[in-house]
């Protein structure tokens, strides 16, 4: 059975397709979700496309590993795009690490992870008078 040239087109760039998926998946979960932690699992999602997607460029199909043989015309493949997603996987454990104790942090501050929950804190929080200060919003202790 011969496949149209559009489906051969569209099935022959599965991992394309997978990373773009991947990559709008976790960009709507970071825009649609007031979840912090859900945040984080979404810019994972997002990191995670573009690992695919870097690694899907630098394959190169027939390729061999970069070692030297006596053949003048093999083809190689590119092992730069792989050496530097391993760097953006350690850089990407760190920075959710990171992200993960900040979390815990404005857990701790706000009682909640929910963004709108502590917007709604910090509004409550800006309409109460400091302590020790006026609430007419003028300055004291001033020279007039």
């Amino acid at each position: 059975m011969e496949l149209s040239p559009f489906l051969e087109f569209v099935i022959g760039r599965y991992n394309y397709w997978l990373a773009i998926i991947l990559m709008m998946l976790g960009l709507y979960v970071v825009v649609a979700r007031g979840n912090l932690v859900k945040k984080l699992v979404g810019l994972n999602l997002f990191q995670v496309s573009v690992f695919l997607f870097y690694i899907s460029v630098g394959k190169i199909t027939g390729g061999t590993a970069p070692i030297y043989v006596d053949a003048p015309d093999a083809l190689y493949s590119n092992p730069l795009p792989h050496v530097l997603i391993l760097t953006a996987i350690v850089v990407g454990v760190a920075t959710l690490a990171v992200g993960l104790s900040l979390v815990i942090r404005i857990q701790r501050a706000y009682g909640t992870i929910e963004e709108d929950e502590m917007q709604a804190a910090d509004a409550g929080r800006a309409e109460t008078p400091h302590a020790g200060g006026s609430s007419s919003g003028t300055v004291s202790g001033g020279a007039t």
